[in-house]
């Protein structure tokens, strides 16, 4: 893989304007937006079908005139873009042993590497293909022509090599197939997909063809670049709307606006490095059959690559809740899935009580909201969850005010049992100076309360609800056999980020005043584990993420090292990318290197963590998605970190 770009390469889909069966003045406007292209570092742009001739010449294809034209036409293109260090296709009509065939051309510095004929050729409704072109079959073997005065591959089964961006192409309707092409090329290892396409519009067209692309990516898990044709075609009877998508393993990356009637350019990265992880995840696409009939055409290799700096493409600063256009669906659906799972294991052991610690903190917060949902959902009393507050050295009034009054909005039955006595008794047993605020006197507070907390679930015969989230068991933010134990975590498979937002969107209940401003004046409060005592002023002298450092930083490296597997290298250059107004490169390698000490030391804590629901593609639950040692070495991906920090 690339490292000087850490596997992003530019692309882009273009929509020249047309004229109808005018060559010179469309390969004129090609060449426009090709240069435009290289300048923007752009390493292969698309184009629509036929976008040398026009999609809309109809009987005019039978016409010798316009398709000798053409490839003149192509000609003077390739070689007036000869000095770019670009990869280009474009639509034209080839003809070839007295049949004319649709055809998507591959160019780049003065060459043709191969010509792609279209396979499915639509012959209804608005479309009568057959009546100029000839169909093409995936099972014709890959043969050499004579074209624009090169002899090149001829055949659907290329696979062209432009460093690590393996591409193939298919043509508008090969799209719209039962099984498109493009699901061979995939599994003879295409991870890029160009469809140059000369699609009307209709309503609801649109909406469609984002669908069709969209599972095709997400299905071979590739990048799909679609360049349908615009203005310019003919409207006799149809209209082009110019659409142009870039998508990567299902979503949206860039689009083109509708009905413009200039020409469009869009540019983003596609991440070569992410469509490998998800193939090598993915044991059905490992197993797929071996396709050894395809052709393989070298195109480039990059040995000088200008380094791209700034992505055209957003790296959210929230990975974990990037890509969702419903977030209101989404919280649903985080909601659903812990109370389903709180639900069965409740009626498994036929619980009669939830026994948790509320602490006021966003955590155990969020835990509470759970439990209340799954409680009204079994047509459950509420007074059945019991929720325990135990003040200690650090509890600060703000948090001990709103976890009181939280329990008595929401009506569940409530208990204060205050662990200062039972600690002090506890580090005279142990001979511990209670003046020596070490991990000793901070420990020994968690695994009070967890003992509490355990021994009521026993008398009540209940259940022990966990509050810690994915973010603490990432960071071994726990007490072993403290707050890190429990006898279901609602919230393992929920970041610290998301918490957050999952309570604030809690907070706009407009059916409970009370509830709505507690949960708020929550989700404000700084977040402190309250276990060294107070100041003067009962105002907490300890916070997290002072300590820890910042959980949307650790939830940004927490996604990238477990969704994909990237290195410190790689999630540095995306973090720089999505926080570049927030913080420095420094700042940034000064967390990451807590995060790799503290993500692989602390392992031995997530090896025996209790269950909890998988919410999201990330989990860390040693039964499901994460299987590590609990005593493996961090030292290559710290010493990576230390290289990069010595080159800012």
């Amino acid at each position: 893989m690339n490292r000087k770009n850490h596997g992003f390469y530019r692309i882009a889909a273009a929509v020249p304007k047309v004229k109808v069966a005018d060559c010179w003045f469309n390969v004129k406007q090609i060449q426009g937006l090709i240069k435009e292209a290289a300048e923007k570092s752009v390493e292969i742009v698309c184009f629509p079908e036929l976008s040398v001739t026009a999609y809309t010449c109809a009987d005019l294809f039978l016409q010798k005139t316009l398709t000798d034209e053409a490839e003149k036409a192509l000609q003077w293109l390739i070689k007036e873009t000869e000095n770019l260090s670009i990869t280009f296709i474009v639509g034209i009509p080839v003809e070839y042993n007295s049949k004319l065939y649709n055809c998507a051309v591959v160019c780049r510095e003065g060459k043709i590497y191969g010509i792609v004929p279209k396979v499915h050729l639509p012959n209804y409704s608005e479309f009568c293909e057959k009546r100029w072109f000839e169909p093409y079959s995936l099972e014709t073997p890959v043969i050499e022509i004579n074209y624009c005065g090169n002899i090149t591959a001829f055949g659907t089964n290329l696979l062209f090599i432009n460093d690590e961006v393996k591409f193939a192409i298919e043509i508008s309707e090969d799209l719209w197939s039962i099984v498109p092409p493009s699901s061979n090329h995939a599994m003879a290892g295409a991870n890029t997909l160009f469809n140059l396409a000369a699609s009307n519009e209709l309503v609801g067209k649109r909406e469609y063809a984002l669908s069709l692309i969209s599972q095709q990516s997400a299905r071979c898990h590739a990048a799909y670049i679609f360049a349908s044709a615009g203005f310019g075609e003919s409207s006799t009877d149809l209209v082009y709307a110019g659409n142009a998508f870039i998508y990567e393993n299902g979503k949206a990356l860039s689009e083109s606006e509708k009905f413009q009637f200039d020409e469009q350019l869009i540019i983003n990265e596609i991440d070569i490095e992410l469509l490998e992880v998800e193939r090598k995840k993915n044991t059905t696409f490992i197993s797929r059959p071996v396709v050894d009939n395809y052709h393989q055409i070298p195109v480039i290799e990059r040995t000088k690559l200008e380094a791209i700096h700034t992505l055209t493409r957003y790296i959210s600063p929230t990975p974990f809740i990037s890509g969702v256009e419903n977030y209101i669906e989404m919280y649903e659906d985080i909601f659903s899935i812990q109370v389903s799972g709180l639900a069965k294991r409740i009626i498994h052991t036929n619980a009669k009580s939830l026994v948790i610690g509320i602490s006021g903190g966003l955590d155990s917060t969020l835990a509470l909201l759970v439990c209340i949902k799954t409680i009204d959902k079994l047509k459950l009393p509420r007074e059945m969850i019991l929720g325990i507050t135990m003040p200690g050295f650090g509890t600060t009034n703000r948090s001990y005010t709103n976890a009181v009054q939280l329990m008595k909005a929401l009506g569940i039955t409530s208990k204060e049992i205050s662990i200062v006595a039972a600690c002090e008794q506890h580090f005279k047993d142990i001979g511990h100076d209670p003046s020596v605020h070490d991990v000793i006197y901070e420990n020994a507070q968690a695994r009070e309360r967890t003992q509490i907390l355990m021994d009521i679930a026993n008398q009540t015969n209940g259940l022990v609800v966990g509050t810690g989230d994915l973010s603490e068991l990432a960071l071994g933010w726990a007490t072993y056999n403290g707050d890190h134990m429990s006898m279901y975590g609602v919230n393992a498979g929920i970041p610290k980020t998301l918490v957050s937002y999952l309570v604030r969107w809690m907070a706009f209940d407009p059916t409970d005043d009370t509830v709505s401003s507690l949960l708020s004046d929550i989700v404000d409060t700084p977040v402190s584990p309250e276990l060294l005592p107070v100041d003067a002023q009962g105002q907490t002298a300890q916070f997290t993420e002072e300590l820890v450092g910042p959980y949307e930083l650790h939830d940004f490296f927490l996604f990238y090292t477990l969704r994909y597997g990237f290195r410190p290298a790689k999630i540095f250059y995306l973090a720089q990318n999505a926080f570049q107004d927030e913080y420095s490169g420094a700042v940034i390698l000064k967390w990451m290197n807590v995060f790799f000490r503290r993500f692989f030391s602390q392992q031995f804590k997530r090896s025996c963590m209790p269950d909890g629901p998988k919410v999201g593609s990330v989990s860390l639950s040693p039964r499901g998605d994460w299987r590590m040692p609990s005593d493996a070495s961090a030292e290559v991906w710290l010493k990576e970190i230390e290289d990069l920090g010595s080159r800012i």
